[in-house]
């Protein structure tokens, strides 16, 4: 996939583009069938499968003050478009001027100016321009006179559940990232760095991995059964979000202690893949209640995963 980091300097023409616009926070499976759609018609027109995505998220760009909580790094997303089939990511600089950008002058200078769009295929809920003035209606007015063609995907519903960032935020903020899985079409993750911590998880016999993620949908506080991805290996992990209340009781911290596993990985990356939460964040009466309470918190974990061996 060819990564396009400003839609503004791109030199190159793509041949028979197909594009489609938005966040895709996530690439949940509401994602994927206009992401699908894309690349079908793509490869019907002998073209490219291309995407537009707004960085900023618009909302992180409005209120930076209270950020909405973004479910997947960059580099993660890169990751699920390529895999997805898509042939060029474009990113469009998301700041003012492009805040203040008229319907009709984002459609000429930027879906045909910079992308040369021959196709457009959106979502049921797309809406551009300044003060989201434009959306699919307007869209499908102005395509002939520009030069392309669209088509407008209709929302994916499962379970009785309309398929939408926001309802997966929601259920992650909760801590029931079990519910996720049939949304996201896979397990919701985490990827960060691992930094140094305060070695307290040695003197209590389980040292852990202190995680600093590079986004910021984290799960309620409490101790989750997860996976714990070093440089491609799993290792199945008990993950503690909270403020650790027995021992600090100071600001949220991700920890993970991964069974059967030594060495130092201080400043290694690191993906989180969340199962399901064991319980919530408790405060113990003593260090011996709480170190009984790891114990039989990385037992659950390891009877999990022998569960789950075919």
């Amino acid at each position: 996939m060819i990564l396009i980091n400003d839609i503004h300097t791109v030199s190159e023409s793509f041949p028979n583009v197909v594009l489609t616009i938005g966040s895709f926070d996530g690439i949940h499976l509401g994602h994927r069938r206009i992401i699908e759609e894309v690349v079908r018609e793509a490869q019907s027109v002998q073209g490219t499968a291309c995407l537009m995505s707004l960085k900023p998220h618009p909302r992180e760009f409005f209120a930076p003050g209270n950020p909405p909580n973004i479910l997947l790094s960059d580099a993660k997303k890169e990751a699920l478009l390529a895999e997805a089939g898509i042939d060029v990511l474009f990113i469009l600089p998301f700041n003012q001027e492009a805040a203040s950008m008229l319907p009709d002058t984002f459609l000429r200078e930027i879906v045909v100016g910079r992308c040369h769009a021959k196709h457009v295929i959106v979502g049921h809920d797309f809406c551009f321009g300044k003060n989201a003035q434009g959306d699919y209606e307007y869209l499908k007015e102005a395509a002939p006179g520009l030069g392309f063609e669209v088509r407008q995907i209709p929302q994916r519903v499962i379970k009785g559940e309309r398929v939408s960032s926001t309802l997966i935020r929601e259920y992650i903020l909760q801590g029931e990232v079990d519910k996720v899985e049939v949304f996201l079409g896979r397990k919701y993750s985490i990827a960060g760095e691992i930094i140094p911590g305060r070695g307290v998880g040695i003197t209590l016999g389980y040292p852990t991995a202190n995680i600093a993620p590079h986004h910021n949908a984290v799960p309620a506080h409490g101790v989750y059964v997860a996976e714990a991805v070093l440089e491609g290996k799993p290792y199945p992990a008990a993950v503690n979000i909270g403020v650790a209340p027995t021992i600090r009781n100071e600001d949220i911290a991700i920890e993970a202690f991964l069974l059967d596993f030594t060495g130092n990985i201080v400043g290694q990356p690191i993906e989180l893949i969340f199962h399901k939460r064991l319980r919530p964040e408790k405060k113990f009466a003593s260090r011996e209640e709480l170190v009984d309470a790891i114990t039989h918190d990385v037992a659950t974990v390891r009877h999990y995963f022998t569960l789950q061996i075919p």
